[in-house]
């Protein structure tokens, strides 16, 4: 999975293209970045800022845009017209989620958006944005009101929306109380979700949330389930801040879940094998990675909505979650029984020149026929796949490869492939295609 930031270069690393680097990393994706300024500044001070050409913004996109598949765009920093004009004339006619951050002024207080670009910020950029993410103060910046109150907050917001931005989050930060509230106007529907207030000022905390966000819509999650994500994403690496510096604390970004992140990897590289398209079954497919012995359907992670196929390429239709899957997750249940080794199942269309080309490298290729399944467990919903491992293992001695079968009457033939983690499948599917 791929997501791109544009926005400026922060030397403490605490927020700007470097913070969100950082988020991608500890969230198991790969972030690509479009530079749009330089700063000088630390955690005492901000001192100097000066610009990146339209020029080299352009080609930075071109060439970041012209060889990966992006699945998110993060916008932070733009700094000037020229630089919200270059960004615009290449992601205009991008179909791809965008989180537009404004950022206008640093924790250290230098300026971030020149007075006079923020015309072509609204003109330009809000109108793209997926979802926008200001803080109080950046609301009141971009709609001239003075926000106290959830009412202005709200008002506010409807603002924001219609000067384009199909969704805005507006993070409470900077009002009082003992919570911080952020609060959510999708569509037409307004909400909120609130968390305990920090005791320190932090740097990048802004980056962090509107990073985290991005990676969460990427991997299919809805709105509201990204925000309540990227939230306590950052309330952590809030909590785990660090004073590395002299001056104020840098937010450190926690890494996820293993399992997570080795399966989003895996998922990924899945998308992109060429043709890939061509493996997905008519019911499509998914992969799963299990905790160690798993008991139960929660405790293996699958996509909530399966791979599917979309033309000639696939699109990961849900988010990664516990409990997901069900089919291919109680294979996993049911050869882990037996083979506690194996934690990882992909599911992909049923062709015999796979299983021909698995024989001949060797692979164990076990069968079982759904012809001959026990109405008892024809019948119940969810059965029948563990009821075929179960069969197709019982007398095998070590832990097969690859299972298939042939179907039945209306039930599409499929092949299964089983490892010890994603990464084991794909390399064993790298030899069939």
């Amino acid at each position: 999975m791929h997501i791109l930031s544009i926005a400026g270069s922060d030397p403490s690393s605490g927020a700007g293209i470097q913070g969100d680097l950082k988020t991608y990393s500890a969230l198991g994706v790969y972030g690509l970045t479009v530079v749009t300024a330089i700063t000088s500044q630390n955690t005492l001070k901000f001192s100097n800022v000066e610009e990146i050409s339209a020029g080299i913004i352009k080609d930075q996109l071109e060439s970041v845009l012209s060889d990966f598949k992006i699945d998110a765009i993060k916008i932070g920093m733009v700094y000037s017209s020229s630089v919200i004009r270059a960004i615009y004339s290449k992601l205009k006619r991008k179909k791809i989620p965008m989180v537009l951050d404004p950022v206008f002024k640093s924790t250290t207080g230098g300026v971030l958006l020149q007075i006079n670009a923020l015309h072509d910020f609204k003109r330009m950029l809000v109108p793209l944005a997926f979802v926008i993410t200001p803080n109080i103060m950046e609301a009141e910046r971009l709609t001239g009101m003075r926000i106290r109150t959830r009412n202005d907050v709200r008002r506010a917001a409807v603002q924001i929306q219609q000067m384009g931005a199909k969704n805005v989050v507006i993070k409470g930060g900077h009002l009082n109380g003992k919570t911080v509230t952020d609060f959510v106007l999708e569509g037409t529907r307004f909400y909120s979700f609130s968390g305990k207030r920090t005791l320190h000022t932090n740097h990048g905390g802004g980056c962090s949330f509107s990073a985290s966000l991005a990676v969460s819509l990427a991997k299919g999650r809805t709105l509201s389930d990204s925000v309540k994500f990227a939230k306590e994403f950052t309330m952590e690496s809030i909590k785990n801040s660090q004073k590395v510096g002299k001056g104020i604390f840098i937010v450190k970004a926690n890494s996820v879940d293993k399992i997570e992140k080795d399966l989003a990897n895996a998922i990924s590289d899945f998308s992109n094998i060429k043709n890939v398209y061509k493996l997905i079954p008519e019911c499509q497919t998914n992969f799963v990675f299990s905790k160690p012995n798993p008991r139960s359907l929660d405790d293996v992670l699958g996509v909530s909505g399966r791979i599917v196929k979309t033309g000639e390429t696939v699109t990961v239709a849900g988010s990664l979650k516990y409990g997901g899957s069900k089919h291919v997750a109680s294979a996993v249940l049911e050869m882990n029984k037996k083979f506690s080794s194996i934690r990882a199942a992909l599911n992909v269309k049923y062709d015999t020149r796979l299983i021909r080309k698995g024989i001949a490298k060797r692979f164990s290729v076990l069968s079982y026929d759904r012809i001959v399944e026990p109405l008892k467990t024809k019948t119940k919903e969810g059965y029948t796949i563990s009821w075929g491992i179960r069969n197709a293992i019982k007398n095998a001695k070590r832990p097969p490869d690859l299972i298939f079968h042939k179907g039945d009457v209306g039930k599409e033939p499929m092949i299964l492939l089983f490892g010890k983690e994603p990464k084991d499948i794909l390399t064993k599917l790298a030899k069939l295609v």
